[in-house]
Protein backbone atom coordinates (compact mmCIF):
# COMPACT_ATOMS: atom_id res chain seq x y z
CA UNK A 1 0.00 0.00 0.00
CA UNK A 2 1.44 3.39 -0.99
CA UNK A 3 1.53 6.41 1.32
CA UNK A 4 -1.67 7.86 -0.13
CA UNK A 5 -3.51 4.61 0.51
CA UNK A 6 -2.20 4.43 4.07
CA UNK A 7 -3.37 7.95 4.84
CA UNK A 8 -6.86 7.19 3.49
CA UNK A 9 -6.99 3.96 5.49
CA UNK A 10 -6.03 5.77 8.69
CA UNK A 11 -8.61 8.50 8.04
CA UNK A 12 -11.31 5.84 7.70
CA UNK A 13 -10.16 4.25 10.93
CA UNK A 14 -10.24 7.60 12.72
CA UNK A 15 -13.77 8.21 11.40
CA UNK A 16 -14.96 4.87 12.72
CA UNK A 17 -13.40 5.67 16.10
CA UNK A 18 -15.02 9.14 15.97
CA UNK A 19 -11.63 10.76 16.46
CA UNK A 20 -12.29 13.61 14.09
CA UNK A 21 -9.28 15.74 15.05
CA UNK A 22 -7.07 12.81 14.04
CA UNK A 23 -9.11 12.36 10.88
CA UNK A 24 -8.50 16.00 9.99
CA UNK A 25 -4.74 15.59 10.45
CA UNK A 26 -4.66 12.56 8.16
CA UNK A 27 -6.66 14.33 5.45
CA UNK A 28 -4.52 17.46 5.73
CA UNK A 29 -1.55 15.23 5.01
CA UNK A 30 -3.34 13.85 1.96
CA UNK A 31 -4.19 17.34 0.69
CA UNK A 32 -0.55 18.36 1.02
CA UNK A 33 0.38 15.52 -1.35
CA UNK A 34 -1.20 17.77 -4.03
CA UNK A 35 -3.43 15.14 -5.59
CA UNK A 36 -6.76 15.47 -7.39
CA UNK A 37 -8.94 13.80 -4.77
CA UNK A 38 -11.25 10.91 -5.55
CA UNK A 39 -14.90 11.00 -4.45
CA UNK A 40 -14.02 8.89 -1.41
CA UNK A 41 -11.12 11.16 -0.48
CA UNK A 42 -13.30 14.26 -0.86
CA UNK A 43 -15.83 12.69 1.46
CA UNK A 44 -13.24 11.92 4.14
CA UNK A 45 -11.68 15.37 3.84
CA UNK A 46 -15.02 17.09 4.25
CA UNK A 47 -16.40 14.85 7.00
CA UNK A 48 -13.37 15.35 9.23
CA UNK A 49 -13.54 19.12 9.11
CA UNK A 50 -17.35 19.16 9.21
CA UNK A 51 -17.39 17.29 12.53
CA UNK A 52 -14.58 19.40 13.97
CA UNK A 53 -16.28 22.67 13.06
CA UNK A 54 -19.79 21.39 13.78
CA UNK A 55 -19.16 20.82 17.48
CA UNK A 56 -17.76 24.33 17.85
CA UNK A 57 -20.61 25.92 15.90
CA UNK A 58 -23.07 24.19 18.23
CA UNK A 59 -21.14 25.42 21.28
CA UNK A 60 -21.15 28.98 19.96
CA UNK A 61 -24.91 28.93 19.41
CA UNK A 62 -25.55 27.65 22.94
CA UNK A 63 -23.28 30.26 24.51
CA UNK A 64 -24.80 33.05 22.42
CA UNK A 65 -28.27 31.98 23.51
CA UNK A 66 -27.24 31.87 27.17
CA UNK A 67 -25.61 35.28 26.89
CA UNK A 68 -28.87 36.79 25.67
CA UNK A 69 -30.69 35.45 28.72
CA UNK A 70 -28.54 37.16 31.35
CA UNK A 71 -28.24 40.83 32.20
CA UNK A 72 -25.36 42.59 30.47
CA UNK A 73 -22.58 43.58 32.84
CA UNK A 74 -23.28 40.87 35.40
CA UNK A 75 -20.52 38.43 36.29
CA UNK A 76 -22.31 35.58 34.53
CA UNK A 77 -22.58 37.67 31.38
CA UNK A 78 -18.88 38.51 31.45
CA UNK A 79 -17.92 34.86 31.98
CA UNK A 80 -20.09 33.70 29.08
CA UNK A 81 -18.71 36.47 26.89
CA UNK A 82 -15.10 35.42 27.53
CA UNK A 83 -15.92 31.77 26.89
CA UNK A 84 -17.83 32.58 23.72
CA UNK A 85 -14.85 34.53 22.38
CA UNK A 86 -12.62 31.52 23.10
CA UNK A 87 -14.91 29.36 20.97
CA UNK A 88 -14.90 32.03 18.26
CA UNK A 89 -11.10 31.98 18.20
CA UNK A 90 -11.21 28.20 17.69
CA UNK A 91 -13.81 28.55 14.95
CA UNK A 92 -11.73 31.20 13.22
CA UNK A 93 -8.61 29.02 13.39
CA UNK A 94 -10.32 25.93 11.92
CA UNK A 95 -12.05 27.91 9.18
CA UNK A 96 -8.91 29.76 8.14
CA UNK A 97 -6.92 26.53 8.13
CA UNK A 98 -9.27 24.67 5.82
CA UNK A 99 -9.72 27.71 3.57
CA UNK A 100 -5.95 27.88 3.18
CA UNK A 101 -5.71 24.17 2.35
CA UNK A 102 -8.52 24.47 -0.22
CA UNK A 103 -6.86 27.46 -1.87
CA UNK A 104 -3.35 26.00 -1.96
CA UNK A 105 -3.81 22.26 -2.34
CA UNK A 106 -7.36 21.44 -3.47
CA UNK A 107 -8.65 23.90 -6.06
CA UNK A 108 -5.39 24.09 -8.08
CA UNK A 109 -5.44 20.28 -8.43
CA UNK A 110 -9.17 19.95 -9.18
CA UNK A 111 -9.40 18.61 -12.74
CA UNK A 112 -13.07 17.60 -12.91
CA UNK A 113 -16.26 19.60 -12.75
CA UNK A 114 -17.30 17.63 -9.67
CA UNK A 115 -14.14 18.51 -7.77
CA UNK A 116 -14.19 22.17 -8.79
CA UNK A 117 -17.80 22.57 -7.64
CA UNK A 118 -17.20 20.54 -4.49
CA UNK A 119 -14.25 22.61 -3.29
CA UNK A 120 -15.73 25.99 -4.23
CA UNK A 121 -18.84 24.92 -2.36
CA UNK A 122 -16.67 24.07 0.66
CA UNK A 123 -14.96 27.43 0.35
CA UNK A 124 -18.35 29.13 0.43
CA UNK A 125 -19.41 27.04 3.42
CA UNK A 126 -16.41 27.89 5.59
CA UNK A 127 -16.54 31.59 4.81
CA UNK A 128 -20.24 31.35 5.73
CA UNK A 129 -19.29 29.78 9.05
CA UNK A 130 -16.91 32.71 9.65
CA UNK A 131 -19.69 35.16 8.84
CA UNK A 132 -22.03 33.48 11.34
CA UNK A 133 -20.15 34.79 14.37
CA UNK A 134 -18.15 37.70 12.97
CA UNK A 135 -19.22 41.33 13.20
CA UNK A 136 -18.90 44.50 11.16
CA UNK A 137 -15.98 44.54 8.68
CA UNK A 138 -14.94 40.96 9.33
CA UNK A 139 -18.49 39.73 8.79
CA UNK A 140 -18.86 41.67 5.53
CA UNK A 141 -15.55 40.36 4.21
CA UNK A 142 -16.44 36.75 5.05
CA UNK A 143 -19.91 37.13 3.52
CA UNK A 144 -18.46 38.64 0.33
CA UNK A 145 -15.95 35.80 0.00
CA UNK A 146 -18.66 33.22 0.64
CA UNK A 147 -20.93 34.76 -1.98
CA UNK A 148 -18.19 34.78 -4.61
CA UNK A 149 -17.27 31.15 -3.92
CA UNK A 150 -20.88 29.97 -4.09
CA UNK A 151 -21.50 31.96 -7.26
CA UNK A 152 -18.43 30.48 -8.96
CA UNK A 153 -19.51 26.99 -7.93
CA UNK A 154 -23.01 27.61 -9.31
CA UNK A 155 -21.64 28.76 -12.67
CA UNK A 156 -19.47 25.65 -13.03
CA UNK A 157 -22.24 23.37 -11.78
CA UNK A 158 -24.69 24.75 -14.34
CA UNK A 159 -22.47 23.53 -17.19
CA UNK A 160 -20.66 20.53 -15.69
CA UNK A 161 -23.27 18.80 -13.50
CA UNK A 162 -26.84 17.74 -14.17
CA UNK A 163 -29.62 19.46 -12.18
CA UNK A 164 -30.17 16.24 -10.18
CA UNK A 165 -26.50 15.69 -9.36
CA UNK A 166 -26.13 15.42 -5.54
CA UNK A 167 -23.23 17.90 -5.46
CA UNK A 168 -25.18 20.49 -7.45
CA UNK A 169 -28.23 19.99 -5.21
CA UNK A 170 -26.11 20.27 -2.07
CA UNK A 171 -24.57 23.46 -3.39
CA UNK A 172 -27.98 25.00 -4.05
CA UNK A 173 -29.12 23.96 -0.58
CA UNK A 174 -26.20 25.63 1.17
CA UNK A 175 -26.27 28.69 -1.09
CA UNK A 176 -29.93 29.20 -0.22
CA UNK A 177 -29.08 28.90 3.50
CA UNK A 178 -26.40 31.56 2.97
CA UNK A 179 -28.96 33.97 1.51
CA UNK A 180 -31.44 33.29 4.29
CA UNK A 181 -29.18 33.22 7.34
CA UNK A 182 -26.26 35.49 6.43
CA UNK A 183 -27.59 37.96 3.88
CA UNK A 184 -31.13 38.06 5.27
CA UNK A 185 -32.39 37.84 1.68
CA UNK A 186 -35.35 35.57 2.33
CA UNK A 187 -36.98 35.84 -1.07
CA UNK A 188 -33.69 35.12 -2.84
CA UNK A 189 -33.11 32.09 -0.63
CA UNK A 190 -36.48 30.68 -1.61
CA UNK A 191 -35.80 31.37 -5.29
CA UNK A 192 -32.49 29.47 -5.23
CA UNK A 193 -33.99 26.51 -3.38
CA UNK A 194 -37.14 26.34 -5.54
CA UNK A 195 -35.24 26.60 -8.82
CA UNK A 196 -32.90 23.78 -7.82
CA UNK A 197 -35.80 21.62 -6.64
CA UNK A 198 -37.87 22.21 -9.79
CA UNK A 199 -34.95 21.61 -12.19
CA UNK A 200 -33.98 18.39 -10.41
CA UNK A 201 -37.59 17.19 -10.44
CA UNK A 202 -37.80 17.67 -14.20
CA UNK A 203 -34.45 15.93 -14.69
CA UNK A 204 -35.50 12.91 -12.65
CA UNK A 205 -38.84 12.61 -14.44
CA UNK A 206 -37.29 12.82 -17.88
CA UNK A 207 -34.11 10.76 -17.53
CA UNK A 208 -33.95 9.17 -14.10
CA UNK A 209 -30.84 9.71 -12.00
CA UNK A 210 -27.98 7.86 -10.33
CA UNK A 211 -27.25 8.17 -6.62
CA UNK A 212 -30.96 8.09 -5.82
CA UNK A 213 -30.60 8.05 -2.01
CA UNK A 214 -28.38 11.15 -1.98
CA UNK A 215 -30.71 12.91 -4.39
CA UNK A 216 -33.76 12.07 -2.28
CA UNK A 217 -32.08 13.49 0.82
CA UNK A 218 -31.15 16.75 -0.92
CA UNK A 219 -34.59 17.14 -2.43
CA UNK A 220 -36.25 16.60 0.94
CA UNK A 221 -34.01 19.17 2.65
CA UNK A 222 -34.70 21.72 -0.07
CA UNK A 223 -38.42 21.04 0.25
CA UNK A 224 -38.30 21.30 4.06
CA UNK A 225 -36.43 24.61 3.95
CA UNK A 226 -38.82 26.04 1.37
CA UNK A 227 -41.80 25.12 3.55
CA UNK A 228 -40.15 26.52 6.67
CA UNK A 229 -38.95 29.72 5.06
CA UNK A 230 -42.26 30.39 3.34
CA UNK A 231 -43.96 29.96 6.69
CA UNK A 232 -41.46 32.29 8.37
CA UNK A 233 -41.87 34.93 5.69
CA UNK A 234 -45.64 34.77 6.08
CA UNK A 235 -45.87 34.31 9.84
CA UNK A 236 -42.51 35.49 11.26
CA UNK A 237 -41.67 32.20 12.96
CA UNK A 238 -38.24 31.29 14.36
CA UNK A 239 -35.49 30.43 11.89
CA UNK A 240 -33.63 27.17 11.41
CA UNK A 241 -30.27 26.51 9.73
CA UNK A 242 -30.64 23.35 7.67
CA UNK A 243 -27.58 22.80 5.51
CA UNK A 244 -25.64 19.76 4.47
CA UNK A 245 -22.36 18.55 3.11
CA UNK A 246 -22.99 16.17 0.25
CA UNK A 247 -20.27 13.53 0.09
CA UNK A 248 -19.35 15.15 3.38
Amino acid sequence: MDERGKVVCMAKLAEQAERYDDMVEFMKNLARMDVDMSAEERHLFSVGFKNTIGARRASWRILSSLEQKVTAGEQASRMINVYRKKVEDELRMVCNEILSIIAIHCLPLANTGENVVFFYKMKGDYYRYLAEFSTETEKKSAADQSLMAYQHAMVVASTELSPAHPIRLGLALNFSVFFYEIMNCHERACQVAKQAFDEATREIKSTGADGYNDITLMMQLLKDNLALWTSEINEGEASKDNDIDMEG
